[in-house]
């Protein structure tokens, strides 16, 4: 799955969407890239489960990337 978040700018914010996603699937793989806001992530949790930690984390999708 891939989704574009606004909100992150950095590693930091990277970080913080991994740890998020992580808390709803811990195997999951999140290849973050920062500098284009944007996310692929490897998981076995819906899309609506992952579009709701980020949110709840500060950090909403959009369907940009969707």
């Amino acid at each position: 799955m891939q989704f574009h978040i606004e909100n992150m700018t950095c590693f930091g914010c990277a970080r913080s969407v991994t740890k998020a996603i992580q808390s709803v699937d811990k195997g999951a793989v999140v290849n973050a890239d920062p500098e284009n806001r944007k996310i692929d992530v490897e998981t076995s949790a819906t899309r609506a489960e992952i579009e709701t930690v980020l949110a709840e984390a500060g950090y909403p999708t959009s369907r940009e990337a969707a």
